[in-house]
């Protein structure tokens, strides 16, 4: 068998979660955790505001049958933040979030974890200045 290298990979380009309810995720997304929408038209996803040359972030209706299946099981996706990890967390506790636990030191930085309506693991990360 051929070997792959993936040393050509330069970066995600795209993430998107399949959903149950797209207006339930919307509404979580944007008005739980602060996401904008990007304005880009899709009558069966929500892609979200991201900065140029940097992944983009969707939630989508599903591809395939998920009813009675677990989303989100072995799924985690880190997002990094600007502020400060602990003005996140006040925030999200103001909004109604619940916290997969408290702040907690990683390799990268510090984050803190949740999980969407959908069960799909949500990281926020203050990174580390390197």
């Amino acid at each position: 068998a051929a070997t792959i290298k993936l040393s050509t990979m330069r970066r995600l380009e795209f993430a998107s979660l399949q959903v149950r309810n797209l207006q339930v995720s919307k509404e979580f997304y944007t008005q739980k955790l602060g996401f904008e929408e990007s304005g880009m038209q899709n009558p069966e996803a929500v892609i979200f505001e991201f900065n140029k040359g940097e992944a983009s972030f969707a939630i989508r209706t599903p591809l395939m049958d998920i009813e009675n299946k677990e989303l989100g099981n072995g799924v985690s996706i880190w997002f990094a933040i600007d502020e400060k990890i602990e003005d996140l967390k006040h925030t999200l506790q103001q909004n109604g979030v619940t916290l997969l636990g408290d702040i907690m030191p990683t390799p990268f930085g510090k984050a803190i974890h949740l999980k969407d309506p959908d069960g799909y693991k949500l990281t926020f990360l203050e990174p580390n200045n390197f």
